[in-house]
């Protein structure tokens, strides 16, 4: 069975709390908000590292697909 490292599992925390923060800022600010985009290039950031660190392991992380399908389907309704 497929385990995680401590790092990608830190990763990925990091990557949750800033996407709350981020969705948060968008609800508060807007969505062009400076503290919005701050958020969300700080994310793309986290979410390229993590890519670069599993393209070193033989699967990618399932916890990590399931977190950008939640995104997926939050914005639209962000955006309502």
């Amino acid at each position: 069975m497929y385990k995680y490292s401590n790092k990608q599992f830190e990763m990925i925390e990091e990557i949750k709390v800033k996407r709350e923060l981020m969705i948060n800022s968008a609800n508060r600010l807007g969505f062009t908000s400076d503290e919005t985009i701050k958020y969300s290039q700080e994310l793309d950031e986290l979410i390229n590292m993590y890519q670069r660190t599993i393209g070193q392991t033989s699967r990618p992380n399932e916890e990590v697909k399931f977190a950008f399908k939640q995104m997926i389907m939050i914005w639209p309704k962000v955006l309502v």
